[in-house]
């Protein structure tokens, strides 16, 4: 007999928690949660979320990210990036659709295109 497989790839993400850090590259396949800390990389084929408490030193490349902590590096991302009241980003940002809530900290560039971007070929 056939097992029926059910799937909800809306609900299925990665997250870090708060207390822990990862030195180093991160690749995931789905929507990644960071509310730890993270030295490094990380290449998403999701959306990637910086918690409150969340902190990225390093750079990000994803399809969406919402940022509500804090990243010191690059972001790349080839849909929406979304800087919430209490985020703060230091460094160079690429996207097709930037919204940034009042009292957002934005130090860096920021350049908006309609194509899809890759970190690894901009520099």
């Amino acid at each position: 007999m056939a097992k029926e497989i059910v799937t909800n790839p809306g609900a299925m993400y990665n997250a870090l928690t708060n207390g822990s850090k990862i030195v180093g590259k991160i690749f995931a396949d789905s929507d990644f949660r960071i509310d730890g800390e993270v030295e490094g990389t990380i290449n998403c084929n999701g959306k990637v979320v910086i918690g409150q408490k969340g902190f990225l030193k390093g750079s990000i490349s994803c399809v969406n990210a919402e940022v509500i902590g804090t990243v010191e590096g690059d972001i790349v991302v080839s849909e929406t990036l979304s800087l919430r009241a209490t985020a703060v980003i230091k460094g160079d940002v690429k996207t097709k659709v930037l919204m940034v809530e009042p009292n957002a900290i934005f130090e860096g560039t920021c350049s908006m295109r309609e194509q899809n971007v890759n970190i690894a070929s901009d520099k």
